[in-house]
């Protein structure tokens, strides 16, 4: 059975159904860049509320910058923009539903104006974001905003005919401004420190360079929230949706397949409104810095911690790297001994639970979340999720041994053959210019190490970490992986 509206009624009742009316439901958020991610997570929650009766005014518009985003549209658009969200889990009560939160979908390469005209309109109060941790062009070696940019230059050139987000933010809160509109909030839930403090220096650095006056009003009216998101949400695949026809019936041209669990931790600063999120499981808070770090640093870190180490030995879902007990306790050792020790307390987190529950999520074997995506942006994620917790370590003269093997295992896999002699694609914009950093064993300590922006000056400048990344490295090319870790968890 397709899945669109006409056909809601007809769903088995093992599939979950909005159950509110959506003809009238006014899009008070406009959302670029509708991945899984976004499906699976702030349009939950959002869905979530209107199942209440609730944020009749909070309607999702989906906006796509890039072409590629042409699929995602015409999926959600064939469809009456519903979608199927699939948890997978190892326990009997996920669940199947329909999600209705999304009301339509602006392919901005081919609807310029109408986009636009969405984010002036005066229904629009919130402008959210998952446009990737690279979606903010900024430099991570200096943490500022990369002006320099093909596509920026593009648009300080054409302010009138923008083809990037900035652009299209600043063309629209001008002319709010000018128009006595009040401004919007623009909220980042991607997944990178202080994303709301990263995404105002972003819009105010490129607003400044247009129009000095529009920045500085953009400084003082719009608000820029900081947000801790987390949810597993793996590529969905033909078999996730094949899957899911055979268990219900239902064909649905692009569904999104999720963990259980969920987590959404937002700074409650919203300059013109905002849904009812907190009744709904969104925890508010005047400072989201303890719950970003822990985050930041323990799940991330460590899926990069058994992900590079998995995927060269030929595992291909992050499940089957945990079953690897080498691993596993590289992983906890990771966790307890190099990253614990950092995080300041988080409020009404226990953090051995925490780390426990994220063995379990890593561990979660229906999800078959795929290596190949957690090895994907290396080069965008390292700077945020690793080299956070190596420059502490540097700073307190703390063992490198666990950090500098983490790192070598990416300068490894960047070979680009695991272990079984089998080639793979680099998925990162920047594979090319990495790939070659790795060529010649000779210079790659200083090559690789030597990329400031990704790991700024303090690693190549200690001894002791080029040591440890050597040492490491070396087990990798001569041991294999296996080898390496028994010695390290040893």
């Amino acid at each position: 059975m397709k899945l669109n509206a006409a056909n809601l009624q007809q769903l088995p009742a093992s599939v979950g159904q909005p159950g509110y009316v959506r003809d009238d439901i006014r899009q008070g958020i406009v959302h670029v860049g509708v991945g899984g991610f976004h499906r699976a997570h702030q349009a939950v929650y959002t869905d979530l509320l209107l199942k209440q009766g609730k944020a009749r005014d909070w309607g999702i518009c989906g906006v796509g910058l890039r072409p590629e985003d042409r699929g995602m549209r015409d999926a959600l658009a064939s469809q009456d923009y519903l979608y199927t969200m699939v948890e997978l889990g190892d326990s009997d009560d996920t669940e199947i539903k329909v999600i209705g939160a999304i009301q339509d979908f602006i392919l901005a390469p081919e609807q310029p104006e109408q986009l636009h005209a969405r984010l002036v309109d005066a229904d629009t109060r919130i402008v959210s974001l998952t446009i990737t941790e690279g979606g903010y062009c900024v430099d991570d070696s200096t943490g500022e905003f990369n002006a320099g940019l093909p596509q920026i230059q593009h648009d300080l050139a054409n302010p009138d005919t923008p083809a990037t987000i900035f652009g299209y933010l600043a063309k629209a809160l001008r002319q709010r401004r000018d128009q006595g509109i009040p401004p919007f909030t623009i909220m980042s839930c991607d997944n990178l420190p202080h994303n709301g403090d990263v995404t105002r220096k972003a819009v105010i650095t490129f607003t400044r360079l247009l129009d000095a006056e529009l920045a500085d009003w953009i400084n003082a009216n719009v608000a820029f929230p900081n947000a801790m998101v987390d949810r597993i949400t793996p590529m969905t695949s033909a078999e996730h949706r094949q899957q899911l026809q055979d268990k219900t019936g239902v064909d649905d041209a692009w569904p999104v397949v999720c963990e259980p669990f969920i987590q959404w931790v937002l700074e409650d600063s919203f300059c013109n409104g905002r849904p009812q999120w907190e009744e709904v499981g969104v925890q508010f808070t005047d400072d989201v810095t303890p719950y970003e770090h822990m985050k930041l640093k323990l799940l991330n870190g460590s899926h990069l911690a058994l992900t590079y180490l998995g995927y060269v030995q030929g595992y291909q879902f992050v499940h089957e790297a945990m079953l690897d007990p080498l691993i596993e306790k590289f992983v906890r050792d990771f966790m307890d001994i190099d990253v614990t020790p950092q995080l300041a307390p988080v409020p009404g987190i226990n953090l051995t639970d925490y780390k426990q529950t994220l063995i379990d999520r890593f561990s979660n074997r229906a999800i078959c979340d795929q290596l190949a995506r957690t090895c994907s942006d290396g080069s965008a994620k390292f700077p945020k999720y690793i080299m956070l917790t190596v420059n502490q370590l540097l700073q307190e003269g703390k063992p490198l041994d666990r950090v500098a093997l983490i790192i070598a295992s990416w300068a490894w896999y960047l070979k680009g053959v695991n272990e079984r002699g089998e080639s793979y694609r680099i998925p990162d914009p920047r594979a090319d210019f990495m790939q070659q950093q790795v060529q010649d064993d000779a210079s790659l300590t200083q090559r690789f190490l030597g990329v400031e922006d990704i790991f700024g000056k303090a690693p190549l400048a200690s001894a002791e970490f080029v040591a440890a990344f050597e040492r490491a490295l070396n087990s990798l090319r001569e041991k294999g992986v296996q080898a390496t870790l028994r010695d390290y968890v040893a």
